[in-house]
């Protein structure tokens, strides 16, 4: 079989918001998202949005988009890479960072290799990655739990879970909406141990970026505000 008759299937890296593109990936990359007109993304209007910040005169309209989202169904993505199949190249979005992280563009990628399409990553800002090594906690080994429970007895009982876990020595990754991230903390700070260690990690790559690591009971004496901040948590103990 001669794979170079396939298009490749790009993983594309967006921003993680604000409009310095430039600061978080590298020009050949740009490039690279440029040439594209294949796209398969998470959110159509984001994806359209960034596709015009790389590139004011990007050619929207001479080019298709494939929706993937919690809400697609089996039918619809099964020839999603067809495009790919006939020789062109495609590239995958998620909303923000790197996707086929909490976003559901696995499911392509692994179509992509049952198909014999070459994946090819390409480097660019992911928010739980840049948090841990942000953190200074465990780097060597850990888990993303991606977004927790929004039920108050599910998301105590999933804490708890992630506390017990974090005491093997893993330190545990997980994330949570702008209008839900004050919430969990309060959540945090009232069920862990005072010893245990947490990262908060706000707006990563943003001008008013903050990252702090501190223990529970320093957390609750500095309370930060959530409010409307993308973020992640990292927990050890």
């Amino acid at each position: 079989m001669n794979l170079r008759l396939k298009g490749k299937l790009y993983l594309v890296p967006v921003t993680l918001g604000g409009e310095d593109y430039q600061y978080v990936i590298p020009e050949k990359v740009l490039d690279a998202i440029k040439a594209l007109r294949h796209f398969i993304v998470e959110d159509l209007r984001s994806a359209r949005r960034f596709l015009r910040l790389i590139d004011r005169q990007f050619p929207i309209d001479e080019s298709t988009f494939l929706e993937l989202s919690e809400h697609t169904t089996d039918p619809e993505y099964l020839h999603y890479l067809d495009p790919a199949e006939n020789g062109n190249d495609m590239g995958l979005l998620s909303e923000a960072g790197l996707p086929c992280i909490a976003d559901p563009g696995s499911i392509i990628v692994r179509m992509a290799h049952e198909k014999n399409i070459k994946v090819t990553p390409l480097t660019g800002p992911s928010s739980i990655i840049m948090a841990l090594i942000s953190s200074g906690l465990n780097g060597q080994s850990f888990t993303f739990n991606g977004y927790l429970p929004v039920k108050p007895a599910e998301l105590s009982a999933k804490l708890k879970d992630i506390e017990k876990k974090a005491a093997s020595g893993y330190s545990q990754i997980f994330m949570e909406t702008p209008y839900r991230a004050q919430r969990l903390f309060e959540m945090i700070i009232s069920l862990c141990n005072k010893h245990t260690q947490l990262c908060i990690a706000e707006n990563i790559t943003l001008h008013d970026e903050r990252i702090r690591t501190m223990s529970i009971s320093q957390w609750k004496k500095n309370q930060p505000s959530l409010n409307d901040r993308l973020v992640v948590f990292v927990l050890q103990v």
